[in-house]
């Protein structure tokens, strides 16, 4: 996105209008059809910052689309989950071109303000998705989304009053427990591709436990391999749950205590200049942790091994 124009959205109201769209009929949500945006620009793309929830259904994108870190062909229904505080990036249409379908719904913070989902929805990991893994949903899959998607259009378009926010919210999180569901089934069903990049992340922490880096840096975080991999430490975090029942810190910790057992099996090295090695400070918090991971103290693993 190096040299390219990024506009800031505080406002539904203010994407209406880069969107060509009639001006919301509610200043916190806002449920339309993807078919009525055009993009108020001669530019090939836009880009935006954002301050409210976006969650689209989308079809008919012509060729390739990039979509965060990869490209999607969205040959079959594609559904997008975009959080405040996030960059999104829009090819924009040629106007002899098929404009794509789908459905979007705009959503302000302020909307689930004193519901349980103010709280809830910041629980929810495919939010922080959206700049590394579309959502393919199959024909059924996008039935459901779609008919809860009318349900919030019907009660948005019909006059306001007492109960409209809990109506709208009950449907909201009916449907991003849905999402929940379908993204937990694409962790399974693309096995191939998961395992690949369960591959990539063996890889990056077998590398870093072998450039010296520990010495210098310590242990890495969850963030920093993460954002090595190119992908949101929510994502990695239940990719790896969902393929090996472990979190990211858990991999590294066992990386560490499996790079501690070879030293203390095959050297005569100390405990304390093993924990120097592995990037600790204080030789007592190695041994803390090698005990909490194996239950033996690193003597002890020594001594039972020798």
């Amino acid at each position: 996105m190096k040299n390219k124009k990024i506009l800031t959205l505080n406002t539904i109201a203010e994407f209406h209008e880069i969107g060509g769209l009639p001006k919301p009929e509610h200043p916190l949500i806002s449920v339309f059809d993807y078919t009525d945006v055009t993009y108020q620009t001669d530019e090939k793309s836009i880009t935006w910052l954002q301050h409210f929830y976006c969650i689209g259904l989308k079809r008919d994108l012509s060729g390739k689309f990039r979509y965060g870190q990869q490209q999607y062909d969205f040959d079959s229904g594609i559904a997008s989950m975009v959080s405040p505080g996030q960059i999104v990036e829009i090819k924009v249409p040629a106007k002899n071109e098929e404009k794509p379908t789908g459905i979007i719904m705009c959503l302000h913070p302020d909307f689930l303000w004193n519901t349980s989902l103010a709280r809830k929805i910041k629980d929810y990991e495919f939010f922080g998705y959206a700049v590394n893994e579309a959502l393919f949903v199959s024909e059924k899959e996008e039935e459901i989304i779609l008919n809860i998607f009318k349900n919030i259009q019907r009660e948005y378009h019909s006059n306001i009053d007492d109960f409209t926010q809990n109506i709208i919210v009950s449907q909201i999180e009916v449907m991003l427990n849905y999402f929940e569901r379908f993204y937990k089934r694409q962790f399974i069903t693309r096995k191939k591709g998961n395992h690949q990049i369960l591959e990539r992340f063996e890889d990056e922490i077998e590398t870093y436990f072998n450039s010296g880096k520990l010495l210098e840096n310590g242990l890495p975080t969850a963030q920093e391999i993460a954002e090595s991999l190119n992908m949101s430490p929510n994502y990695l975090g239940s990719l790896l749950k969902s393929l090996t029942g472990q979190s990211t810190q858990q991999h590294i910790h066992q990386k560490l205590i499996d790079k501690a057992k070879e030293r203390l099996s095959t050297t005569q090295l100390s405990v304390s200049e093993i924990a120097f090695e592995m990037g600790f400070e204080h030789p007592q918090s190695f041994s803390k942790l090698f005990k909490s991971k194996t239950s033996q103290t690193p003597l002890e693993f020594r001594t039972s091994f020798n």
